[in-house]
């Protein structure tokens, strides 16, 4: 229990002994655990951050919409299911240990100790990082959705290959082993890169360079997909629908999580909000332009992934440049990462969702560009940062800090995420890669035997749907002999296929006729893997007959 009431402490100082408390004030006073001191904290600042929060918890599901619209639909369930079960398995990391290792009040330079180990005395306390604006439980709780964001961004280099449970036993563990000490390094008081004096609003590293290096060094540990560099993989998103929302989500969720990064209510808040979307909006017209100029069409995947990348690069910026150099952080962000697309293939690495070119790299960008454009007028917006700026303000050595951060960032992250992946593989029943046969069914019947929508009666059972195809190229045969035997002029109608209305898939649901018609002339309803479906099937007849 804590002491608290609500007033408006009129007396200039706070300690219990000497405060004098007008009752007709809105603020919250707690007194602290040392029994002496007094903290205000504005009712409108707490209602704030709760409601950034909650934007920022919406940018998980937000992601798992726009992974799952990209992928083929047979595996879209699958990562709409792990960026959900990353937020549950990460919100018990944090609360177990995770908020004590990177913000407990001892903790040292390089990681927090364990005084705050399940929550103990995360009440009341006045969080110095937030300038003493808010109690920590509601300091602990936003911070807990940055921690519950990054490794399901990661995830999605999981896509169309990683079994389920290795990936949740390593959702824990990276958290644990690389985003708390980044987060320690930069955002605790206690952190060296925080006392070093590096600029990182929002999570430029942590947050942005964590979730691309660590989505290259999974795609490289689990391998390249079945199929890969074949024209069985060069699919078209399976749902742009699912894209447009998730994107439209994930930017409403990142106006909370740059705004509230100021911690209260205020003008700062304000102007990191404004530079959000005003450098996702660059962002994703750009990455437009640049594909118009290839394909000639306007793609809306493309707008949505530029997007992302001019958000993800504003982050470590939106508090301390001022809007023209969030115009530009977007432009240059969309465009390097646009370009770097094409890396994946000279780096030998199946990146399908693209983390390392729109998070890492363009998180590097942002973090590299706010030591050119840092002023520190705008970070002194919230009425109490002191910083000295960036090359603007004629700090120079600004820059080599965030460009040895970016390095530090970097390095830990592929090689700790490296190298859990490999203890973990070596556990028995944990390896991370799914076998071809699950490749080619897809994840979700393989891992769930449950699907993002009932396309059942259309690709869902291989034995049958292989079984129906065969009768319609049987059915297609007997209709051209019968057209050849009865001759241009007897007036014998055919109909070119014979449908069969009494087909069925394994779990009871009739075939559409028409559908089959479809499979039958080889129009649009045909399976991206129908090729590997034929294989699979060859080859459990063979295993039947033997």
């Amino acid at each position: 229990m804590v002491n608290i009431t609500y007033g408006l402490i009129s007396s200039s100082s706070n300690a219990a002994s000497d405060a004098t408390i007008n009752p007709y004030g809105t603020d919250m006073i707690v007194l602290q655990d040392d029994d002496s001191t007094l903290a205000p904290f504005d009712a409108g600042d707490i209602g704030w951050i709760l409601t950034c929060t909650a934007l920022v918890w919406l940018m998980i599901p937000g992601l798992g919409y726009l992974y799952s619209g990209l992928v083929r639909r047979k595996n879209a369930l699958s990562l709409l299911f792990l960026c959900i079960v990353a937020l549950a398995i990460t919100s018990f990391q944090w609360w177990f240990w995770g908020y004590s290792l990177v913000y407990s009040e001892t903790g040292g330079v390089f990681l927090g100790n364990l005084d705050n180990f399940c929550f103990m005395g995360v009440l009341g306390r006045a969080v110095p990082e937030t300038n003493n604006k808010l109690p920590e439980i509601v300091f602990a709780t936003y911070q807990m959705m940055f921690a519950c964001l990054v490794p399901a961004i990661v995830l999605g280099a999981a896509c169309e290959r990683s079994r389920v449970l290795p990936a949740m036993v390593w959702v824990f563990c990276w958290t644990t082993l690389v985003y708390d000490p980044l987060a320690h390094w930069i955002w605790s008081s206690n952190g060296w890169a925080f006392k070093w004096g590096v600029y990182d609003y929002a999570g430029g590293i942590p947050v942005e360079i964590a979730s691309g290096i660590g989505g290259l060094a999974y795609s490289y540990f689990i391998g390249k997909r079945r199929g890969y560099g074949t024209e069985r993989i060069l699919y078209k998103p399976h749902n742009v629908g699912h894209v447009i929302l998730g994107t439209v989500l994930l930017w409403v969720g990142w106006l909370g999580f740059n705004a509230g990064s100021t911690f209260a209510a205020n003008l700062k808040a304000a102007m990191a909000a404004f530079n959000t979307n005003l450098a996702g909006s660059v962002g994703g017209i750009v990455w437009m332009i640049l594909d118009f100029r290839l394909e000639r069409k306007w793609s809306v995947v493309g707008f949505c992934t530029g997007a992302i990348a001019g958000l993800v690069a504003i982050t470590p910026a939106a508090g301390f440049v001022g809007t023209p150099a969030a115009a530009l952080i977007g432009l240059v962000a969309g465009a390097c990462s646009n370009l770097a697309t094409r890396l994946k293939v000279s780096m030998r690495v199946d990146d399908p969702m693209d983390v390392f070119a729109v998070h890492a790299l363009a998180g590097a960008i942002g973090t590299f560009m706010t030591g050119l454009f840092a002023q520190a007028s705008v970070a002194a917006n919230d009425g109490y940062a002191v910083v000295e700026g960036g090359w603007l303000d004629r700090n120079f050595a600004q820059l080599y800090k965030q460009i040895a951060w970016i390095a530090v960032g970097t390095g830990w992250t592929f090689v700790v995420t490296y190298i859990i992946m490999f203890l973990i593989n070596l556990v028995p029943g944990l390896h991370f890669r799914a076998d071809d046969e699950a490749q080619v069914v897809g994840m979700d019947e393989v891992e769930h035997d449950e699907f993002v929508a009932d396309y059942a009666w259309f690709h869902r059972d291989i034995e049958d749907s292989w079984h129906a195809r065969a009768v319609m190229a049987q059915n297609q045969r007997g209709s051209e002999e019968e057209k050849s035997s009865t001759g241009p002029g007897s007036g014998a109608v055919t109909t070119g296929v014979h449908p069969v209305p009494d087909e069925e898939d394994r779990r009871g649901r009739p075939v559409d006729p028409k559908e089959m018609q479809k499979r039958g002339r080889g129009e649009g309803g045909v399976h991206e893997d129908d090729m590997e479906m034929a294989e699979l099937d060859q080859a459990e007849e063979q295993r039947m007959r033997r």
